[in-house]
């Protein structure tokens, strides 16, 4: 059965964070991911994590100034050692709270000429520096394709295509691919012919119905039949939530009764 992760920065946000957890555990969630867990320490999120019984799946690197609207450090040419700094606390993070995926943010880039240069090759040395790093620690490092049609113009990682190019070429086996549905669906459509194509290097899932990142329910992407397909093909890796419920997230759970979550 398909097993599914509560997103903490985009569900439950209607209390507090540390309460997120114990809420996600008592829909019947298993599993949980954050964007960015470093507003909390280590051994705060560690106690939560017990108490409700979840595994911490994904987190976020540090991504620069979120709020004042940078999008990850990755391809950036002058901030390499933010960048390290960065991979650094997130390793912390991931082995203090026994979290095996860290997702390299790839930061926005221009979309051609000269400059561009720079940031691609900037982009590809810091994944493999990074990727090093992981892999004795048995981490995996992500990759996610973020759309720059809706929601982030200008990012650098916007295809499939063009993240599967960079992992063939760096040849890192804890190099992974993070398959955000939302972004897939916007940027290239043919989600289950897709995904099956990717998912040799897929190491994360993460869903939201276009075309307003809600639930998994009604919107463009016919989920039952995609949810079906993703478990036809053998993913037994986590689908994380992220998206923006309607009302409170209990409220919008109707979609996952089939996988033991629970509406209320």
């Amino acid at each position: 059965m398909l097993k599914f992760a509560a997103n903490l920065t985009m569900l439950f946000t209607e209390m507090e964070f540390p309460a997120r957890f114990a809420a996600a555990a008592d829909a019947g969630f298993k599993g949980v991911e954050s964007l960015f867990p470093y507003v909390r320490s280590a051994d705060e999120l560690s106690d939560c994590l017990g108490a409700a019984k979840l595994e911490l799946v994904l987190i976020n690197m540090p991504a620069g100034d979120w709020a004042g609207g940078e999008r990850g450090l990755t391809c950036l040419p002058d901030r390499k050692q933010e960048y390290r700094d960065g991979i650094g606390q997130a390793i912390e993070y991931a082995q203090a709270l026994g979290c095996g995926n860290i997702h390299s943010v790839a930061g926005l880039a221009p979309d051609a000429g000269a400059e561009r240069i720079a940031y691609e090759d900037t982009y590809r040395e810091n994944l493999a520096w990074a990727a090093d790093q992981l892999a004795p620690l048995g981490l995996n490092l992500m990759m996610e394709p973020i759309n720059g049609k809706r929601d982030v113009p200008g990012m650098f990682l916007q295809t499939t295509g063009q993240a599967r190019g960079i992992m063939a070429e760096l040849a890192k086996p804890n190099l992974r691919l993070q398959f955000d549905v939302y972004h897939v669906q916007i940027m290239e459509g043919d989600l289950v012919r897709r995904f099956a194509d990717c998912l040799p290097d897929i190491g994360h899932v993460q869903v939201a119905n276009p075309p307003d990142r809600r639930e998994p329910d009604e919107g463009e992407i016919n989920f039952p039949y995609l949810f079906d397909a993703i478990d036809a093909a053998g993913y037994d890796g986590w689908i994380g939530c992220e998206y923006k419920p309607r009302a409170s997230t209990r409220a919008g759970l109707g979609w996952g009764a089939k996988y033991g979550l629970k509406a209320g």
